[in-house]
This record gives structure tokens, C-alpha cells and sequence, in this order.
């Protein structure tokens, strides 16, 4: 297999990690011991092997800087020569202890790290080698997001080449070190003719993306690791006080010192959030959490602490809460390690398919549920798996005032229209608080059995699945009965359900890679168990301990995230408006997401992930907006010190690389083999000092 070229940044000098040894075999055996000792993660130089990519190790994040381990200062690989690097190689064995270098030789006569071993894998090679490219399109089993929402994706004129120079301001908004283009979109927010259905928290996002970047906030500092980080994070990162004032007394956050305390508290839980969850499962014990119950929905999270501590119940939470007058509640939640995107229940459908989460909850999320035909729940019944569960704790569940009263009795009669049927109701004697659990039917005979149909059955083409910028309906969509479609059976049970296809991939079928689609689905979980495996975990020198938000820009069947699953990582499964709709498999396996558009900005506060992974992605969205554009979000939603790893081809790889090497970001590893390519690079602190003109 022939290979291309490897390159290093040229901004920074090449580390001396590595020497060229061609004289004799004595000369060769000095320089393999002397890489041994520069790191433990080695690099190859391309006279070794052509195999092995030239790469800078990273170092942790909390280390000083890797400085090489072989010379005092760096020397630019241009400036020194084949002979001057042996002499440099000789003069510092000459100085190693004897015995140590005895035993790192009989480590390397062990194959315990050998420098010219075969390479870790950064490509798939033979049959694996078509997992690189899609071969299916809107045709078939694989619709598009955007053809189910009828959502205009007409292909611009892709740009070939990347400017040589860019001009970086700091953007000049209102929002300052919070901008979210699409929710902080003033001119947009001030002509809407209502918000009456908070239709100024939904999305609207500015005709042309943005092109500045996001200042950081006065006293940035790297975020305290999980699982510390749920406890505490840094006031500096998130100076915002609101909820504090607001919700202290209900323990959401308090602040101290130069942290902000989390001491795992909620409106319906200021006992502790473990406590409320261990109660729901008491009151219903077929929720089985981390077992039954793998993926939940959380309405109006406040600051995700339901959702930090299922983690310790081996549960998955999708939080979501507006951005709104009391600051920075998801923002919180993802400074503390903890899922959350910024959303609202207003006037559309949220972006995620039907029938996919186990558990919805709802605790005093502020949700006027039973209103205009129950719209906003009726929302709920689309995503809610046949057969999962509403949990809904709020004061019409438990007090007795005339309002909560007649919100109760307006719930219980909309709830039995939509046939859920209420399996509990009790009261937590500790917080003091009750709840409400209903679980959705599992068939049609409720529907057809009800003396009215209202709320009545969609129609016959209102697609369940269509998600994007689709408005809300009034209706609920009858349930599956065929056995082998999709909502008519619960998956396995976790972790089952991770690595096992689901029984509604057909293999008459053909997946998204061109293979039968359960054989499409093994060789994708296999693929990306192999390239994390043998490259991701080693061969790239991620501090793994650091990263906890990961974020998989183009997730197909969520098979990066699976590799993951050892790890304290959470990984949000992105599926492209443009791409084949595999939302509802990442669901079925235990895992989560949301289909997007990268044409638009995510609906995340700035600094929210510490690792984002764009596998062909780029040179497909090029082709419908500017990847200028597109790498500007990514520069706003990594943390300084973030990582972006980008597989695709040369031409795009070069022209993210131009673009992020103007962002002063680090440049680790640029590799290439055949027209296919790899890019892993860190952003740094770095901000330009001039602000944009505000018009």
C-alpha cells in the first residue's frame, strides 16, 4: 500500500524525538534506545518506516510543555543534518547509565514498544477500506433529515482553495463571552409579532454565520476534571449569579470561594438528586434504570443534576433548558461534564426522532402541558418509546391550591385521551414532594377504543421522524404493529443493546456503506473499535483523563461513541440534516443525539466540548456553506486546549489545516495515505485583540 506524506506544523519547531540512523548497526540500536526514553508515546521518523506518521506527543494538560528529551533546545530539522543529529544522539547516550540502557534494550528485544512496529491504525486498509465513503443516498431505507422536513439543500459552488491570510476579529455582540448566533439573533428576536409560545427562545439564526470569534471570559482557566467537575467548576468560567440569588435555597448552586458548588439539589429534590432517583424507581420498579431504562429526556433541567448523578445509575440524560432570565443553566451543566443542549418547547418539533427515548421527566419544568390540546405533550408522545414512561413531578401532582388543582384535573384528562395510563402516583416523604408516573400504550387498541379521537391520529403522511424546523401538530401518530418495524418491541436491555444491530435493520436492506444493513452496522462498530483501539487511545497522545464532553459530528450508526463507552466520556451523536437518517439506531443501542445543520451554529454555549470528531464531514458541508463558517463554530464550541481530529480528503484536510493554523491553534498531526487524510489539532487561548465594528 502506498503511502503519502506526513507533516508536522511549521509553525513550531519539530521536537527531536526522533533521530536518522543510517551508518551502522551500532549507530541504529543508540538511536532506538534514546527514542525509547524520549516518551512514551514514540514516534517514527519516515527513514525507520513509512508506515508510522510524524507526530508531536501531547502532553497533560495540567504538565508543563513536552520540551523533546534529547536536546536542551529544539533545532528545526531544515537546520540540522543527518550527521548532526547522530552526534547529537551520541553525545546524550553517551551519558545514560549503562544499566538503564541495558534494560530498555532488552525492553525493545521484547516488542514491548518497538519505534518501527506496524503503525497504529489510522486508515482501514482492504475489506474495511469503503467505511471511508457513504455509498447511499436519500433513495431506500435511508432517508435524510432534510428530505423528511422538506428542507432546501441545494448544493453552492464548493471553494477550492483556502484564502493564504485571514483577518481575525472578536465578535462585538451583546452576549459577549456567551454568544450563541442562533438564540442571541436580536434583529430576528425583535421582529417576531409574538412570543406568546416563546418563540425567542426558538432558533433563529442570522442569514450569514458569523466569521468572528467569541472572547473568553476575564479569568479563563481550564476546567476542573470529572467527576470533580459535577461538584465544583470555576467562577470564572461561568460568572453568573442568577441562579444563585434564585434557586440557592432549593441547593442548585451556591457560590464559594472562586468555585461554583453544586451540592446536587433541585426544585423537587433540595435533598440530593440520588435519593429522587432511587424514589422514582421505587415507585416504579420497571424502570430498571441503567437496565430497561437507558436514555433519558430531561425538560427543563435547571443545572442537569438529575442528569449528573443517573450517570452513577449507568443512564444517559438528553437535558435541555431555554436560555432564558436566570442565566446560564446548560452552560452550568456542560462546564460540569454533564449532557445539555440550549431548547425550548415553543412552536416546533425538537431535533430528535420518534419513538427513541426510554424515560421523559419533567420536574416543575414550567411546561403548561395541558394547554391548546396538549400540544407540548403530544410532542413528548412522539419521542416517548412505546411502552416508556412520563415521570412528572410538579405541585398539581401533590399540593391542593385551586390552581394546581385544576392543572391536575385538566392533566388527567388529557393523559387518558392519549391512552397513557397513570401506573403511580406517591409522595417523597424526605423532599417532601410527589410525583406522577404515566407510561405510554404499546398498540392501537386504546386509540381506536376511545369514545372521542381527540386528540385525533395524524394523518397518513405526517412523518413522526421529520424533526427539522417542523412545526408542532396536534395529533399523535398511531403505534407500529408490524414486528419487525421499528417502536414495536423494546430494544435489549443495556449494555446488550450497544453492540448488537436492532432487530428492525433488515438484511434485505442495504446500510449506509453499501453492505447488508445489521453486516453494514457490525463492520461500522468494528471499524471504529479498531482505528480508537489502535490509534485514538495511544497513537495520538490524548489526555484521555481530560476529556469528558466528546462530540461526533457526523455519527452514522454512533459507532465512535460505542468505542468509547469504557471511558468517563459522554458523546453527543450529530446526525447531518444532509446525511441518511441513523438517528433512531444510536437510540436503539444505548446511545444518544440530535440531527443539525453545520451550515447554522449548535445550540451550546462557547467553550462546551473538550473533543469534537468530524469524520467526512467538511467536504460535504462545503458544499452547501462556507467552511470558513463552519470551522469558526468549531473554534466556539472547543475549550482552549480542546481537540479536533478530522478525517477526510487531502483538499479539505488542507483547508482546515490553513484555516486553524491562522487560529494559532496547534497543529499535532497532519497525515495523509492515498486521497485520504487526517488532521488532529488543539486550540489554544489564543483571541485577537481587534473587536468588529457593531452595525
Amino acid at each position: 500500500m502506498a503511502f503519502g506524506h506526513t507533516r508536522l506544523d511549521a509553525r513550531r519547531p519539530p521536537q527531536p524525538s526522533y533521530c536518522t540512523c543510517s551508518t551502522t548497526a551500532a549507530v541504529v540500536a543508540l538511536c532506538l534506545v534514546a527514542v525509547w526514553m524520549t516518551s512514551s508515546m514514540l514516534v517514527t521518523p519516515a527513514e525507520f518506516s513509512p508506515f508510522q506518521p510524524k507526530v508531536r506527543p501531547l502532553a497533560p494538560r495540567d504538565s508543563p510543555p513536552f520540551t523533546g528529551g534529547l536536546t536542551n533546545a529544539p533545532v528545526s530539522a531544515e537546520e540540522t543534518t543527518d550527521d548532526d543529529q547522530q552526534q547529537n544522539v551520541r553525545e546524550q547516550v553517551k551519558h545514560r547509565d549503562e544499566q538503564s540502557a541495558s534494560e530498555l534494550k532488552k525492553k525493545l528485544d521484547e516488542n514491548e514498544q518497538v519505534p518501527n512496529e506496524k503503525p497504529s491504525e489510522v486508515f482501514p486498509d482492504g475489506s474495511q477500506a469503503e467505511l471511508l465513503n457513504e455509498t447511499t443516498t436519500e433513495r431506500g431505507p435511508w432517508p435524510t433529515q432534510a428530505a423528511q422536513s422538506n428542507k432546501d439543500t441545494m448544493e453552492q459552488t464548493a471553494t477550492s482553495s483556502a484564502p493564504v491570510s485571514y483577518s481575525w476579529k472578536l465578535c462585538n455582540v451583546d452576549a459577549r463571552a456567551d454568544y450563541i448566533p442562533c438564540l442571541d439573533n436580536l434583529e430576528a428576536i425583535k421582529k417576531l409579532h409574538s412570543t406568546k409560545h416563546y418563540e425567542h427562545r426558538e432558533r433563529h439564526c442570522p442569514e450569514k454565520p458569523p466569521t468572528c470569534l467569541v472572547p473568553l471570559p476575564e479569568g479563563y482557566r481550564n476546567p476542573i476534571r470529572w467527576p470533580k467537575s459535577r461538584d465544583q467548576i470555576w467562577y470564572n468560567n461561568v460568572p453568573h449569579t442568577k441562579l444563585v440569588e434564585y434557586k440557592g435555597h432549593q441547593n442548585w448552586v451556591k457560590v464559594s470561594g472562586e468555585y461554583l458548588a453544586f451540592p446536587g439539589g433541585g426544585t423537587q429534590f433540595k435533598h440530593g438528586a440520588l435519593h429522587y432517583i432511587d424514589f422514582i424507581e421505587e415507585a416504579k420498579k420497571d424502570i430498571a434504570w441503567g437496565k430497561r431504562s437507558r436514555v433519558v429526556l430531561d425538560v427543563g433541567c435547571g443545572v442537569a443534576s438529575l442528569g449528573g448523578y443517573l450517570f452513577d445509575r449507568d443512564v444517559i440524560t438528553m437535558s435541555f433548558a431555554p436560555k432564558d432570565e436566570h442565566e446560564a443553566q446548560v452552560q452550568f451543566a456542560l462546564e460540569r461534564g454533564i449532557p445539555a443542549i440550549s431548547a425550548v418547547m415553543g412552536t416546533k418539533r425538537l431535533p430528535f426522532p420518534s419513538r427513541v427515548f426510554d424515560v421523559v421527566h419533567c420536574a416543575r419544568c414550567r411546561v403548561p402541558w395541558h394547554i391548546e390540546g396538549g400540544k407540548l405533550l403530544l410532542e413528548l408522545d412522539r419521542m416517548l418509546r412505546p411502552g416508556g414512561y412520563f415521570v412528572w413531578s410538579a405541585t398539581p401532582v401533590y399540593q391542593k391550591l385551586p390552581e394546581d388543582v385544576e392543572i391536575w384535573e385538566a392533566m388527567s384528562s388529557l393523559t387518558r385521551s392519549m391512552c397513557w395510563k397513570m401506573v403511580n402516583k406517591v409522595k417523597d416523604r424526605v423532599n417532601r414532594v410527589g410525583i406522577a408516573i404515566f407510561r405510554k400504550p404499546t398498540d392501537n387498541s386504546c386509540y381506536v377504543a376511545r369514545s372521542e379521537a381527540n386528540p385525533p391520529l395524524c394523518g397518513e403522511y405526517d412523518d413522526p421522524d421529520a424533526a427539522w424546523n417542523v412545526s408542532l401538530r396536534t395529533c399523535m401518530h398511531k403505534l407500529p404493529v408490524d414486528p419487525t418495524i421499528r417502536g414495536s418491541k423494546w430494544p435489549e436491555l443495556w449494555p446488550l443493546r450497544l453492540e448488537k444491530p436492532p432487530y428492525w435493520l433488515k438484511s434485505s436492506e442495504a446500510g449506509v456503506y453499501g453492505k447488508p444493513a445489521p453486516d453494514d452496522f457490525q463492520a461500522d462498530y468494528e471499524h471504529w473499535k479498531r482505528v480508537v483501539s489502535n490509534s485514538y487511545m495511544n497513537g495520538l497522545g490524548i489526555d484521555w483523563p481530560a476529556v469528558r464532553n466528546v462530540m461526533d459530528m457526523k455519527a452514522v450508526y454512533g459507532g465512535f461513541a460505542a468505542a468509547l463507552h469504557d471511558l468517563k466520556v459522554w458523546v453527543m451523536n450529530v446526525i447531518p440534516i444532509d446525511s441518511p437518517d441513523t438517528l433512531p439506531i444510536i437510540y436503539e443501542r444505548g446511545l444518544f443525539g440530535l440531527y443539525h445543520d453545520w451550515c447554522e451554529s449548535f445550540s451550546t454555549y462557547p467553550r462546551t466540548y473538550d473533543l469534537l470528531h468530524a469524520n467526512h464531514l467538511f467536504s460535504k458541508v462545503k458544499k452547501r456553506c462556507e467552511l470558513l463558517s463552519v470551522i469558526v463554530e468549531v473554534d466556539r464550541v472547543l475549550r482552549p486546549e480542546g481537540q479536533l481530529i478530522v478525517r477526510d480528503n487531502i483538499e479539505t484536510i488542507s483547508e482546515v489545516e490553513n484555516v486553524v493554523k491562522s487560529l494559532n491553534w496547534e497543529v499535532r498531526m497532519s497525515y495523509s495515505q492515498d486521497k485520504e487524510g487526517l488532521l488532529f489539532v488543539q486550540k489554544t487561548s489564543w483571541r485577537p485583540n481587534e473587536v468588529e465594528t457593531k452595525l
